[in-house]
């Protein structure tokens, strides 16, 4: 299974950077989990593959590109994009996003070759299918609906939290899960801003420590979602903790599991 974190900040030389303003995973070319960059960074292939977006929740920075995903593919779209989501997050989609006033609703229209939207709403807690992927959603505990996610194509499987604060049902489901490959985790802010990370349910590098304690696994743990205001600081706290199998996941790798 192919795993990659798109692109989504860039340097002055008009280059990727290592910086993650918007959060936007990529497997197998196929399917998309999250949305932030997803207009901006997938490849000529991908966008022709890629029908299948799963949400986690409708935050900007995970649903940003999703909008003009579906525009730019509006006129050629043969098969409609696949909207994986939970009903209060299509909900807030509906009604905050696709609402006309913001960006045309397009589960309301079609092109030559029929619907271009399809919303697939998925429950917490039961299996469901993405393409030849087989995906549990998991609630997290962050500042409005969300949810992580297991996710296996019957040969390797990761788990995935995106946003989240400290969280214990989530880790129950990863530690039940066999032959686990990789476990993606977020974390925001530096050990010095304890309290914002608070307040808006993220994870600092010593929050991180306390949520990794809850791990009965020994695969590879990639950090994600590093605000990248303070990439520096957070990336120096998480290699002083020392732990031997926490990597920060690198923008734009290609990661086969």
């Amino acid at each position: 299974m192919k795993f990659q974190l798109l692109p989504s900040t860039f340097d002055e030389t008009g280059r990727a950077s290592a910086r993650q303003h918007l959060s936007c995973f990529v497997v197998d070319d196929l399917i998309a989990f999250d949305a932030g960059s997803l207009a901006f960074a997938v490849t000529a292939e991908q966008k022709k593959r890629i029908r299948d977006v799963v949400l986690s929740h409708a935050h900007l920075d995970h649903i940003a590109g999703l909008p003009l995903y579906i525009d730019d593919l509006f006129a050629t779209i043969k098969r409609p994009i696949q909207i994986h989501a939970t009903s209060e997050v299509v909900e807030i989609l509906e009604r905050d996003i696709f609402n006309w006033s913001i960006y045309p609703r397009f589960s309301e229209l079609q092109n030559d070759y029929g619907i271009v939207v399809e919303y697939c709403p998925f429950e917490t807690e039961k299996d469901f299918k993405v393409k030849h992927l087989n995906v549990k959603a998991v609630n997290v505990n962050h500042k409005v609906p969300s949810v992580g996610f297991i996710v296996s194509d019957g040969k390797s499987t990761f788990a995935l939290t995106n946003d989240t604060a400290a969280v214990n049902r989530f880790w129950e489901a990863v530690n039940q899960t066999e032959n686990l490959s990789a476990i993606m985790v977020e974390c925001a802010f530096p050990d010095e801003l304890g309290d914002l990370a608070s307040n808006s349910h993220h994870l600092t590098p010593q929050a991180l420590r306390e949520e990794l304690s809850k791990i009965n696994q020994s695969c590879p743990i990639y950090v994600v979602n590093i605000k990248p205001m303070y990439i520096e600081q957070v990336s120096k706290q998480i290699h002083e903790l020392d732990i031997e199998n926490l990597h920060i996941l690198e923008v734009g790798k290609i990661y086969e599991f």
